[in-house]
């Protein structure tokens, strides 16, 4: 199915981890049982631990025991917070092609893109793990 919003996987699967850590605060959740929970595969999903432990939203622990948790607080974090730890600062996107093109005053879809972009940012800033929790709670 085609979807005009498109948010890569390793962001994605980042935003569902986090969700998922923030749901077991009281433990450690290793690779194995996250990727089973989501149904995705435990060596991608490792990569995008990796990732997160590097940006500081996640620590790690090694050894049979071992496994991930939030860093600080879930109600720390946003969406957002999560999203532009694997992808960058979410930008707002003037033109679909990268770069204005269109030779008139107006692009060809209005203000739209702007619209869209203030929504997605506003809903991934606003929204914090706790509200999310209930999925894998």
């Amino acid at each position: 199915m085609n979807s005009v919003l498109r948010i890569s996987e390793a962001a994605s699967l980042a935003m569902h981890t986090t969700v998922l850590l923030a749901a077991h605060p009281d433990r450690l959740v290793c690779t194995r049982e996250a990727a089973s929970v989501l149904d995705v595969s435990e060596a991608h999903l490792a990569k995008v631990l990796q990732r997160l432990v590097k940006q500081g939203l996640v620590r790690s622990a090694r050894g049979p025991k071992g496994g991930f948790a939030l860093s600080k607080p879930a109600e720390e974090i946003s969406l957002l917070n999560v999203y532009e730890s694997i992808e960058g600062r979410l930008e707002n996107a003037a033109c679909l092609l990268g770069r204005p093109v269109c030779r008139g005053e107006r692009c060809i879809l209005g203000g739209l893109l702007a619209t869209v972009n203030a929504q997605v940012r506003e809903y991934l800033g606003s929204t914090k793990l706790p509200e999310l929790t209930t999925v894998y709670g």
